[in-house]
């Protein structure tokens, strides 16, 4: 196990929030100014997917169409969210291609490939073809870095850190990971959730490929940046355990949390089917994880708890008002205590699996969550908006649902943090090939009247999130990033 040392994780990709007049103290996060820079996967790192955006309206979003002076190209297909630091959109491909390109225009500033991907015929599973970066990158403006994973030719993974002036790889990096962690075996191990960055700390979270052929263990490698050579990593005691959710990990600021997946052959409870909290004072102890009682039977199942991720939402006027949500393959929302992770609800919230990123905002009339799922209430759609009630101990009830016709992580916008709120999600493609529409959807988050339909991009792959920032709204798909505006 690793000790996270000095642990005190980056939240720069947010305007620090503060509280609007007239508001009680516990009207919870309310971000004074628009977003202007995305430099990790959702906007932050409660993986929320709340981007401030004044122009965004819900009386402008009906208006939304192609921003006809933005043409941009990339090579290779999208998994990877992509990020936008000083102007310029950074957006990395399954070609192990990363580019910079200028987020008003398109242009490209410059462009970097970071060795071969590994073809799928080369691996002895999954579903990505070719393997190249996969894994939402994350940004340091303030030393100029992007840092990404990228599984070369070997196969090997390498996390880069890359100069964000001119794409160059700083001193010292790549970092080898099956070189410098035990038992790692880049042929077995996948790289899906997103990195995140923490007071010098660079943590990557790994799985396996989808159909989990071979040996592999869930891991978090721990990398200082400043001496990247020296890397360590957590793993799960039993094999498989994948920390493989697209939002890959989360932060309130003071400790990192973490899901895993199924494990194999465990007879007893081995750091699978499990929410993990690492905090800076200690290593990883029973008090810093759940799992449920059920977990053998979601290991035998394959249904993962860990298959989208952990989001952090602040419940004004509950108790307890923080929280951290899990949702799973079970089709259930997981509502923990963030301080401790003890249970307070799992109530079956879609009758299909969950495996994409969630979304968080609050309004005046309460704080929703937001997934990809069919709702388990009889609603028809595949985009179910759930209101965590401010009671003791806070509950989620059905709020909305809409039909955003395909996978895709939701994110939601609001004006000014509370009003105007939008949940936007994209129609992407499915697990198994199936072929979403391919359209940017837009609906009222309070009601879920739809706003906006955009026309069919290409495909959009299936952890894709659009983001937002300088009043467009962008989104990746294969070949070609699409830019809308009011």
């Amino acid at each position: 196990m690793i000790r996270f040392a000095g642990l005190a994780l980056l939240l720069a990709c947010k305007s620090m929030p503060a509280t609007p007049p007239n508001e009680p103290a516990d009207a919870g996060p309310y971000d004074a100014g628009p977003t202007t820079e995305v430099l990790q996967h959702h906007n932050g790192g409660t993986r929320d997917g709340l981007y401030v955006e004044p122009a965004f309206t819900r009386a402008a979003v009906p208006g939304m169409h192609a921003d006809s002076g933005f043409s941009a190209t990339v090579n290779g297909h999208v998994y990877a969210q992509p990020l936008l630091v000083g102007g310029r959109l950074i957006v990395a491909t399954e070609s192990n291609e990363v580019s910079a390109l200028d987020a008003a225009t398109g242009a490209a500033v410059w462009r970097r490939t970071l060795g071969d991907p590994v073809p799928l015929s080369q691996l002895e599973c999954g579903n990505i073809d070719p393997l190249g970066i996969t894994g939402t990158p994350v940004a340091d403006p303030v030393s100029r870095t992007v840092y990404l994973d990228a599984m070369t030719t070997g196969p090997r993974h390498l996390v880069f850190a890359l100069s964000l002036d001119d794409g160059s790889t700083r001193p010292g990096w790549p970092v080898d990971v099956g070189a410098k962690v035990a038992g790692f075996n880049s042929l077995y191990q996948n790289q899906r959730g997103a990195l995140a960055l923490s007071n010098g700390i660079l943590f990557v979270p790994y799985g396996g490929h989808f159909g989990d052929c071979g040996t592999y263990h869930g891991a978090i490698v721990a990398i200082p940046v400043a001496a990247p050579q020296s890397a360590t990593a957590w793993q799960t005691r039993a094999e498989g355990g994948a920390v493989w959710g697209p939002s890959g990990i989360a932060t309130d600021g003071t400790s990192i949390f973490a899901a895993t997946g199924n494990t194999f052959g465990a007879t007893s409870w081995a750091d699978g089917e499990a929410v993990f909290r690492f905090s800076p004072a200690s290593p990883l102890t029973p008090a810093d994880q759940f799992h449920p009682s059920n977990w053998m039977a979601l290991d035998d199942s394959d249904v993962d708890l860990g298959g989208s991720g952990v989001l952090l939402v602040h419940v004004p006027g509950a108790t307890p008002a923080d929280l951290a949500v899990a949702l799973g393959k079970d089709g259930k929302a997981y509502l923990l205590e963030r301080g401790h992770l003890g249970l307070l609800s799992s109530p079956a919230v879609s009758s299909g699996a969950i495996i994409t990123a969630p979304a968080s905002y609050t309004t005046a009339n309460g704080t929703y969550v937001a997934f990809h799922g069919a709702p388990a209430g009889g609603c028809s759609g595949d985009l179910t908006v759930l209101k965590l009630s401010a009671t003791s101990p806070p509950a989620a009830t059905f709020a909305w649902c809409g039909q955003q016709n395909g996978r895709g992580s939701p994110i939601a916008t609001t004006t000014d943090g509370r009003s105007d709120a939008v949940v936007w999600a994209v129609g992407t493609e499915g697990e198994f090939g199936s072929q979403g529409d391919e359209r940017l959807h837009a609906f009222d988050g309070d009601t879920g009247a739809v706003l906006f339909t955009s026309a069919a991009m290409r495909e959009v792959r299936r952890f894709q999130s659009p983001i937002v920032a300088g009043g467009r709204i962008y989104v990746a798909g294969d070949g070609m990033v699409y830019a809308f505006r009011p």
